[in-house]
């Protein structure tokens, strides 16, 4: 059996729904980190699949750019949600209102 193209954007699309599953349904401040992380990584996958098959490197070029944006929102997510953990001592999303004037 030779994995073709699809085979990668089915499996992109389902690691980015259950990316999208997981902002949409959970309340812990991590887990939805984690699934924009989850979310990224599909695309990731999409792109460098389709620079492969499409014989060029600009899909693979892209997801490098994608990789640092990624590495540097987890950094910043990291600190505001540690932030928000020591002013209210909790990182649930629905009783984190910092931002509120």
């Amino acid at each position: 059996m030779v994995i073709g193209l699809s085979h990668y954007l089915i499996l992109a699309a389902l690691l980015f729904a259950i990316g999208a599953v997981g902002v949409v349904t959970r309340r812990n401040a991590l887990i939805v980190l984690m699934s924009v992380e989850l979310m990224l990584n599909a695309v990731n996958l999409t792109l460098v699949a389709a620079s492969r098959f499409g014989e060029n490197l600009d899909g693979q070029v892209l997801a490098l750019f994608v990789m640092s944006v990624a590495a540097a929102e987890a950094a910043v997510g990291l600190a505001i949600v540690i932030s928000a953990f020591r002013a209210r001592k909790t990182i649930n999303l629905d009783e984190i209102n910092l931002l509120k004037g």
